[in-house]
């Protein structure tokens, strides 16, 4: 069995799903699902049983998967043991964030020190309207930006963080007594512009053009920074969605943070330029990959 396969068994052993298995992994769906079939003829025999409601581990399977992750994880740990030695001391990964979300990485970071002694991460500050440019002139060996990212120039690698979404607000909008905002509230408000230098569609992703009945979501002025999102919506200008973690962390006067209950999850990979060459990030995604995304 190919390591690729025993990876993709191992995964869709927990996750018992075939889409969040292709997802995590970045493979398709149909990859996913040849691998565990070659398997199964191999053996002889199912290793999952599927009904179109669920998907769960034969005995065989189980068996299966007991024995792999034992051999899965003492191959990657004499991976990391020559890999570190490999690398040395002194390699640092330069990795902008946005806000306070380096806080939340710190089980990634932890883990990447542990790995690989003597490596580091140096953590830089972007925002949504310069994040790309900042990637693209060097400024950082990789960011943590929202998915979908989709430029020809950029890799994307393994998510690192899922998190919901709040509403930035004026404490007195006539959302606040709500308690709560949804994605259609947006057409009857305004949002901000990240500006130019934000692809459209990765905007989009954050503060959709449209309501999910169609309508359309206004935009108003340009801010190029937290603290300027916070200022316009202070000000009354505006609302604007944002990242839960804005929440956690943030209370300034005159705005309330609003959970988004319908709005989808955000999903923020590691991205970097294609032509990067640091082995320490590709340490660190291979580590991020083997962690898993954390759930805010």
């Amino acid at each position: 069995m190919e390591l690729r396969d025993i990876e993709i068994f191992l995964t869709l052993a927990e996750e018992l799903h075939f889409g969040r298995t292709a997802e995590r992994l970045h493979v398709s769906q149909a990859r996913v699902s040849q691998a565990i079939a070659k398997q199964e003829r191999r053996i002889g025999t199912a290793l999952f049983d599927r009904t179109s409601r669920r998907v769960r581990l034969t005995p065989v399977g189980r068996r299966l998967r007991d024995d792999l992750q034992q051999v899965h994880d003492l191959l990657q740990q004499a991976l990391a043991r020559a890999e570190a030695a490999g690398l040395g001391a002194g390699k640092t990964v330069r990795l902008g964030v946005f806000g306070h979300a380096g806080h939340e990485l710190r089980g990634l970071v932890d883990a990447f020190r542990t790995r690989y002694p003597g490596c580091d991460i140096q953590f830089g500050e972007i925002n949504a309207s310069d994040a790309f440019p900042a990637l693209r002139a060097g400024e950082h060996d990789a960011a943590v930006l929202w998915l979908p990212v989709s430029e020809p120039d950029f890799s994307v690698g393994p998510t690192v963080l899922t998190s919901g979404r709040v509403l930035a607000a004026p404490d007195n909008h006539p959302l606040v007594e709500r308690g709560a905002a949804s994605l259609e509230d947006l057409a009857d408000n305004q949002v901000l512009d990240y500006g130019p230098d934000a692809p459209d569609y990765w905007a989009a992703a954050m503060t959709p053009a449209h309501t999910p009945s169609g309508r359309r979501i206004p935009r108003g002025p340009v801010a190029r920074t937290f603290h300027e999102i916070l200022t316009q919506v202070a000000s009354g200008r505006c609302v604007h969605p944002l990242g839960e973690i804005a929440a956690r962390y943030n209370n300034p006067p005159g705005i309330v943070f609003l959970p988004m209950p319908d709005a989808p999850p955000l999903h923020f990979a590691l991205v970097w330029r294609s032509t990067t060459d640091n082995p320490a990030l590709h340490a660190l995604a291979r580590t991020a990959a083997d962690l898993g995304p954390i759930t805010l």
